[in-house]
């Protein structure tokens, strides 16, 4: 599975962003996609994800309500909409994808076999 992220830029505190994943190949109703992010000098965090299948979707308290995750099947794509960004936003974002997760391991990093390179998001005040 290879997956390509894309979207990410220089934006001003209050805009919006949307961030793209296209995944090639090993996407099943049994995969989830997942937005992670890392900060400099922090460790990686969970952002949002997404049951290929079912669509339900899962997502940090730090970003709901301002970030939905949605995919396209036809295009092989999740995307994360991004609004009411905040300079704390400012991170690396990847994209992920993991087969047979539970709902417990949603946000755990290591749930996750494969990894896109990331974009950068940067937020200023």
């Amino acid at each position: 599975v290879q997956l390509q992220a894309s979207g990410g830029g220089l934006v001003q505190a209050g805009d919006s962003l949307r961030l793209s994943c296209v995944a090639s190949g090993g996407t099943s109703s049994a995969s989830v996609m997942g937005w992670f992010r890392q900060a400099p000098g922090k460790e990686r965090e969970f952002v949002a994800a997404v049951r290929w299948g079912s669509g339900i979707t899962y997502y940090d308290p730090s970003v709901k309500g301002r970030f939905t995750i949605s995919r396209d099947k036809a295009k092989n794509t999740v995307y994360l909409q991004m609004t009411s960004l905040k300079p704390e936003d400012t991170a690396v974002y990847s994209c992920a994808t993991g087969s047979t997760l539970i709902s417990s391991t949603i946000s755990r990093a290591g749930a996750y076999a494969y990894w896109g390179q990331g974009t950068q998001v940067t937020v200023s005040s």
